[in-house]
Parts: structure tokens; sequence; C-alpha cells
């Protein structure tokens, strides 16, 4: 099997282009294989947005990419919600969910 095309990097830049996103943080959970990712997104267009249209607005943007992975969960939030986050939690707030995994990877996946 050759390198995965999805990769932390390649989504970082597409979601940074594509949704004018001032920070990005994408980790690949599979190990390696990229197959299952999570992110942090702070982007000025979500502002007056709730959720839904967030989470909705990315996916839009990464149309083609969710469809040739398994698994993408995405934190959004404004310049002024990862600010205030950062405040308020130091170094808990920085960094994408990582909900449902061990050390980042979810289990029983092979890299």
């Amino acid at each position: 099997m050759g390198e995965p095309t999805i990769t932390e990097t390649s989504l970082k830049a597409a979601l940074t282009e594509r949704l004018n996103a001032v920070h990005v943080e994408v980790t690949d959970m599979s190990g390696g294989c990229g197959q299952s990712f999570t992110s942090l997104i702070v982007s000025p267009q979500f502002a007056g947005q709730n959720s839904l249209k967030r989470h909705r607005a990315v996916n839009a943007a990464l149309r083609d990419e969710i469809a040739a992975i398994h698994a993408w969960s995405a934190k959004c939030l404004t310049p002024e919600e990862w600010q205030r986050d950062k405040e308020k939690n130091g170094a808990a707030a920085e960094g994408p969910p990582l909900d449902g995994t061990v050390q980042g990877h979810v289990t029983g996946v092979d890299a």
C-alpha cells in the first residue's frame, strides 16, 4: 500500500485556503494511514454561525477529501472564541479534540 493521498498537511492547506482560516491543526488519528482525522479550525468566517452551520461549511469545503476517508471530526472556532478558550483553559484549549482516542490514535487501527 502506498502513501496516503490525504494527509494532515494536505487537509491543513485545504482548510486554510478554502475557509480563510487563521489557524488550523489537523491530527491523523489512524496511525498514519490517512483514514481518520480530527481538527481544530479557527476562521473569521464562522462568526455569527451556530455549530451546525460551521460544520456544514467545513464539510462542504472538504467534500471530496471527506468522501475518501473513514472518520472526520472538527472543532470550529472564531479567532475570538479561540483566544478566549486559550486564556480560560491554557494549553488544554489548543489542539483538535481527541475524544474517543488513546493518546491521539483510534484504537484497533493498524498503521
